[in-house]
């Protein structure tokens, strides 16, 4: 286009009309917004005089680039200036982030209209001082200028910010008064503030009452029925939309992304590269995250090549996402590639590289990159602390969260759910009560997350009546919330207090029964006898819960049936089971073989568990010990020597006590603990008392 200006520029020149001023300035302006200096200084040279015109022309330029400096240095030393001057340099300022010199040039400005009152006003707003920018609005109203609908709009937006719904009704009424309610973008700005107040109802009548929409307002639309979670809703809407631009095109893949339906994420991105819209980069950022989260490599790729073509690969949303879908896809060197690309890195694109190591069990590079960041806050501590917790090192877990108690971050409820997760996996009490008396202290209150956590580290470090009181108290409680209860009071020998409160929670509660409750319940039956009880709620999975058993609950009934001695029952559910029985199905109908002396079957299991777990020992070790009891040693011996030429030993087993918040773990015949010896010599002196007549 700027070829055809300068070919346009000869042809006027040729013709003698370029002398027009009004031709002169288009030309002027032309060349200033393409950033052609010399031809505008050219013609810049060619006006006679000072021009006023002109001079906002090159300040408005100037601001554009951002040379700040030169814009106030051209303002300075004009001999007048005109209300488009003063607003030009006010609004300037304003959009460069430098408000208190900005207001320094609004107050001396001897043409306030509506227009720079309203590019003062806009400015506050935006740059996060919502209040000044209503103190502003009143002056406003007091200087008898009328508001126009910018000024409204701006208004509005304050109102939003502060979530202020109340003043936004009041301001309403002044919108009323003056007779801009049905000014478009002022509905659109007015829709915003109901929209984040969750007024969805109010928001959708002032939709309907609109005369006209434009794309904004339908987007806003869109998103009320988003924020409600009717997706379907709010895809008709999209359907229903006359026109639509890249915001309502990002918008809605993002609402997909967000509720994690990626497949049709990618296709109605695809369908927006159909009708040659060009993605921003909010859609870019949606598109990675879907990819990263269906761990498609190569298609992530293609995007990265795209958004590296247009420029926009170092932008921080889009950066961070690369990061996150090679990390995701396990390429955690190509997201290191990317992070160490990042010229201006913000916190988040450290803690993303962070919880890209972490995800993928890198955690010395996770530790190494956390302990050079330049700037850390409670997010990062979290990643770190997540990643030591997802790969089972306990002790790492609690030396970085005090370190980073030490640091004086204060740690979210996530990052105290991860800690408790480690304290319940360890079975330390002691632990899980002074990460407790933490939380009761900072005044988090028992939300379902960390409700939920604090009742399974108590269940599972064996205070069940703990657990019972934090279960009691959360106002709030999900399927993971009675899944924990009824879990932990089955696991710690409570059955029948188990499928008890499994019975309240269907009887008082609308959370439907899960897989993993249902294991609870099965182990429950398995436990305290109730056998019949127990296939009858097996049977009930699929029929009435709409859940297919899997293995694992296949297992428990086999469990359940070996220990009562239905041992033939439990061996024909195993044949009739849809797909291969567990190792532990047939480990426990051996079991039961054991107890009950029932060679026949013992054989028949043991021979199965053998072909199935070829390098688990359990199945020999069984069919030994049942050899040994029926006095067959024989038997026992051939067994002992297939194990052994097999390589196989019997696990070790092992048991730990925690001192002074320190865990110690011992092995069978192991002697590697530092104060062995010490032991050893504490064990016979109290062997030796106790054997003392």
């Amino acid at each position: 286009m700027v070829a055809r200006g300068t070919v346009l520029h000869c042809h006027l020149l040729k013709k003698g009309v370029f002398s027009e001023r009004f031709i002169a300035i288009k030309l002027l302006i032309m060349y200033l917004q393409s950033r052609k200096l010399p031809e505008a200084n050219q013609m810049v040279k060619e006006f006679n005089g000072f021009d006023l015109v002109v001079q906002n022309c090159l300040i408005n330029a100037n601001i554009q680039w951002g040379n700040l400096s030169e814009a106030r240095k051209l303002f300075d030393e004009m001999p007048e200036r005109n209300e488009i001057t003063w607003t030009l340099l006010i609004s300037g300022l304003m959009k460069c982030g430098r408000v208190e010199e900005s207001m320094l040039y609004f107050e001396r400005n001897p043409f306030k209209s509506v227009v720079s009152w309203t590019a003062g006003i806009t400015g506050l707003v935006k740059n996060g001082s919502s209040f000044h920018g209503l103190k502003l609005f009143v002056r406003l109203l007091e200087s008898g200028v009328k508001p126009n609908q910018v000024t409204y709009s701006s208004i509005i937006s304050a109102c939003t910010e502060m979530g202020d719904f109340e003043l936004g009704m009041s301001v309403l009424g002044l919108i009323i008064k003056t007779g801009f309610e049905n000014n478009v973008s002022v509905c659109n700005s007015f829709m915003t503030l109901c929209l984040r107040m969750h007024e969805f109802d109010l928001a959708r009548k002032v939709f309907d009452r609109m005369e006209s929409k434009d794309v904004i307002s339908w987007t806003a639309i869109l998103d009320v029925y988003v924020e409600m979670g009717n997706l379907g809703e709010a895809r008709r809407i999209f359907d229903e939309m006359p026109k639509r631009n890249e915001v309502s095109w990002s918008a809605i893949i993002a609402r997909y992304n967000q509720y994690g339906d990626y497949i049709e994420a990618l296709k109605l991105f695809r369908q927006m590269v159909r009708e040659r819209i060009k993605p921003n980069i909010s859609c870019f950022s949606s598109i990675l995250c879907a990819l990263a989260s269906l761990e498609s490599l190569q298609a992530g790729k293609n995007i990265h090549a795209h958004v590296t073509k247009i420029g926009i690969e170092r932008d921080v949303f889009i950066s961070c996402c690369l990061v996150d879908l090679y990390c995701k896809c396990g390429e955690t060197k190509d997201g290191r590639f990317v992070f160490d690309s990042i010229k201006n890195k913000s916190v988040v694109s450290w803690n993303s590289m962070i919880g890209g190591y972490s995800m993928n069990g890198q955690m010395d590079e996770a530790k190494y990159l956390f302990n050079n960041m330049p700037n850390r806050n409670n997010i990062s501590w979290g990643t770190l602390i997540g990643g030591y917790v997802e790969f089972k090192q306990f002790d790492t877990v609690f030396e970085v969260f005090n370190e980073m108690i030490l640091s004086g971050e204060t740690p979210t409820k996530p990052t105290f759910s991860s800690v408790l997760c480690a304290c319940a996996s360890v079975a330390s009490l002691e632990k899980g009560k002074d990460i407790h008396g933490k939380i009761l202290k900072l005044g988090f209150q028992y939300d379902v997350y960390l409700g939920t956590a604090l009742t399974d580290m108590y269940a599972k470090c064996g205070d069940i009546e703990s657990s019972k009181q934090v279960f009691d108290r959360m106002s709030e409680r999900n399927e993971f919330s009675w899944t924990v209860m009824i879990q932990g009071l089955a696991e710690s020998g409570f059955a029948k207090e188990s499928l008890a409160l499994f019975e309240e929670m269907k009887r008082n509660s609308s959370v439907a029964p899960n897989e993993l409750m249902l294991l609870s319940v099965l182990f429950a039956c398995s436990h305290c006898g109730l056998v019949d009880k127990g296939l009858e709620y097996f049977g009930a999975m699929e029929s009435v819960y709409g859940i297919r058993p899997k293995g694992r609950h296949y297992t428990c009934v086999v469990d359940m049936l070996s220990r009562s001695g239905r041992l033939y029952e439990a061996e024909e559910l195993i044949n009739s089971m849809p797909f291969q029985p567990e190792a532990n199905a047939l480990a426990a109908l051996l079991s039961g073989c054991k107890t009950y002396k029932n060679e026949e079957i013992a054989e028949r299991t043991a021979r199965k568990l053998i072909e199935l777990a070829e390098k688990n020992s359990a199945g020999f070790v069984l069919l030994s010990n049942i050899y040994a009891s029926a006095g067959r040693w024989i038997d026992v011996s051939d067994v002992r020597k297939l194990m052994r030429q097999k390589g196989l030993k019997k696990s070790v087993g092992c048991s730990w006590v925690e001192v002074r918040s320190r865990l110690h773990s011992f092995y069978s015949e192991d002697g590697t603990h530092l104060k062995s010896a010490e032991i050893h010599d504490i064990l016979e002196l109290l062997r030796s008392e106790m054997t003392d007549p």
